[in-house]
């Protein structure tokens, strides 16, 4: 007791010492320098007094509770020196034990409303914080100490009444005090969620009522605070529990809001979380609508087309983690995603929309073979309810400029009508495909392209009656009157208005697969083969007319080659319409046009020439039912 009274009264003394020659600091450059070494010299022995008191063997808990704690809180009050009192209490939290702070954390935290104002009281308090959260860390026994002693309320209370009592303290401090107080919550009671959204709740009403932040580091720390839980949890279900935690985001400017959603998307791709209930799905576009909807009054064309574009197809990745399998309630989340991406903005659709739909056409495949017909108090989730949302999607997104991704995922949805043995619909998708493609598809290639979509979702559709599909299969091939039977249209025939002669042959000659599909019940129509396989020819012939007019050479035969192989290819199908003959004759043709003077040599169209007569002399050698198919066929190999 003796040591502890003489240090004690030592370190009051020296203290009051080091408080005075603070005061004097007027006279000359050298003085100045000299009393500020002093100083300097005085603040370390001050503090090593400290030192001494905690290392005195007899300094139990017990003595530093009633003895020495008081003694040193009430000289750091008295001085009234904003210096002497950062340094006495950054001291104090140094050099005694974590456990002794953890048992007198009430009176330690009591002395802090008395401090000078311009104390960094944050500071002071964010180290007692860690260094309490770093004992919690330590041993797990330690744990039921913090509970007995009320440890994270009697911290709230502290740092509510430290901001209260500090008017002027700026707000970045502030949250950087709610972030440590955060820190010490999640290490030390990760499983009460409540004291986590009360920590978030503080900073909200003290954030209550001032303009978005401007202030580069207050931004930085209500960052930091949103951040913590997510890398504490791993998971953003855990996150969406917390009632404050949109709050808190609110008070973002429009470009943080952005980062910090982009932060949430990427710990939920990381963690591969999956989202399962509508409810949450809203919560979560409730805290990224930085990125799904203009805030602030600003437009998407102010913004860099790099970083909207990485921002879009985050959100496009995100809708594959929402599942559910319950089809109700999944239904739900697929309602609650297009509610929020039809708000985006026409920008925004052609990123969202295709996720939104094959999520969709997932649950589709889920309920295959619902008709819903079943009777009872609420409709349940069918294909056709589903069906009917999404053609209100394609809609939307083909009105936006987007007509060639709304045709493509128009015939996604006719080929999972199909699966459903939905007639109606996938008549009704494929129309909508057609009326896009006469009415807003008009550059070359995205015809070229589009048509050939629609000739090979058609080949694989099998649920439409002779009716329905011969009027399709006109629309698309531009058959003859003589095939059209009753159904004759003035429509285009899409394949044969192509511009470019080379893009028109291969259009029709891929419409001869509508006519023969490999399968046990599919449509083997041989002679509508042959007629698309003879006017292909026709138009190859023309493109090689045209070409020898325009440039003096016919061009390439790649053209006859492609056809030869379609040839062969039904050949082997057993399509009775093509014989061995009109192969031997197609033959014949390619190697006369090859011949002649005006045809202009092309080593990739040779070469492809002769690989095909190479297979043929292949299989007529292999034998077989094949090879004797073969065998009536002459091939001379060009060296």
């Amino acid at each position: 007791m003796d040591a502890v009274e003489f240090v004690l009264q030592n370190f009051t003394e020296m203290n009051k010492l080091w408080v005075r020659l603070q005061l004097q600091h007027q006279g000359p450059a050298q003085i100045r320098e000299k009393r500020e070494k002093e100083r300097n010299e005085l603040r370390d022995l001050v503090g090593k007094n400290l030192h001494v008191l905690s290392q005195i063997e007899g300094v139990d808990l017990e003595m530093y509770k009633d003895t020495v704690l008081p003694s040193v809180l009430e000289q750091v009050v008295n001085c009234k020196d904003e210096l002497a009192q950062f340094y006495l209490m950054e001291c104090i939290i140094q050099v005694f034990p974590d456990e002794y702070h953890l048992q007198t954390l009430e009176t330690l935290l009591g002395a802090c409303p008395q401090l000078q104002p311009t104390v960094d009281i944050k500071t002071v308090l964010s180290q007692l914080m860690d260094r309490l959260s770093n004992y919690a860390a330590s041993s797990t026994e330690v744990l039921p100490e913090f509970l007995q002693v009320e440890a994270f309320t009697k911290l709230s209370t502290a740092i509510g009444r430290v901001i209260e009592a500090q008017v002027d303290m700026p707000i970045v401090g502030a949250i950087a005090l709610h972030v440590s107080l955060l820190t010490f919550t999640l290490r030390v009671h990760p499983d009460r969620l409540d004291y986590v959204d009360q920590v978030l709740g503080s900073c909200v009403k003290k954030l209550y009522g001032k303009p978005k932040l401007d202030d580069n580091r207050a931004t930085k720390q209500v960052v930091a605070l949103l951040s913590a839980p997510l890398d504490k949890y791993n998971d953003i279900v855990t996150a969406l529990t917390l009632s404050n935690y949109p709050r808190v985001m609110d008070h973002l400017d429009h470009e943080t809001n952005k980062v910090m959603a982009m932060v949430i998307i990427q710990s939920i791709m990381k963690n591969n979380t999956c989202i399962c209930t509508a409810d949450k799905v809203e919560v979560l576009f409730e805290l990224i609508k930085g990125l799904i909807m203009d805030l602030d009054g600003t437009t998407v064309d102010e913004v860099d087309e790099e970083d909207f574009n990485e921002e879009q197809n985050s959100v496009a990745r995100l809708i594959h983690m929402f599942h559910n399998d319950e089809s109700e309630e999944m239904f739900k989340i697929i309602c609650t995603v297009t509610k929020h991406i039809m708000s985006g903005g026409p920008r925004r659709l052609p990123f969202t929309v295709p996720s939104l739909i094959f999520s969709a056409l997932r649950l589709i495949r889920q309920l295959q073979g619902q008709d819903g017909d079943i009777v009872g108090e609420e409709v349940p989730t069918t294909p056709k309810k589903i069906f009917q949302l999404l053609n209100e999607v394609i809609e939307a997104l083909s009105s936006v400029s987007s007509p060639e991704l709304a045709l493509k995922l128009y015939l996604q949805c006719a080929e999972a009508a199909n699966d459903c043995d939905l007639e109606p619909v996938a008549y009704e998708f494929f129309t909508q495909a057609f009326v896009l493609y006469e009415e807003e598809i008009a550059d070359s290639k995205a015809q070229v392209t589009a048509i050939h979509l629609i000739i090979g979702s058609l080949q694989r559709m099998n649920i439409f009656g002779v009716e329905n599909r011969d009027t399709l299969t006109h629309k698309a091939t531009g058959r003859e009157r003589e095939y059209q039977g009753n159904h004759s249209t003035s429509a285009p025939k899409y394949s044969a208005k192509l511009l470019k002669k080379p893009d028109q042959c291969r259009a029709v000659y891929a419409c001869s697969h509508l006519f023969w599909v490999d399968d046990q019940d599919g449509i083997k129509d041989g002679e509508r083969v042959l007629l698309c396989l003879k006017r292909a020819l026709r138009i190859a012939n023309a493109a090689q007319q045209m070409a020898n007019a325009a440039r003096g050479s016919s061009g390439p035969v790649t053209l006859f080659v492609e056809i030869l192989n379609k040839y062969i290819y039904y050949f082997e199908k057993g399509n009775p319409q093509i014989t061995s003959s009109t192969i031997q004759g197609l033959i014949e043709l390619i190697m006369t046009e090859m011949q002649s003077d005006s045809a202009s040599a092309l080593p990739a169209s040779d070469a492809f020439f002769t690989g095909t007569l190479r297979y043929i002399q292949f299989q007529k050698q292999k034998g077989g039912m094949l090879g004797e198919k073969y065998d009536p066929i002459k091939v001379s190999i060009p060296a």
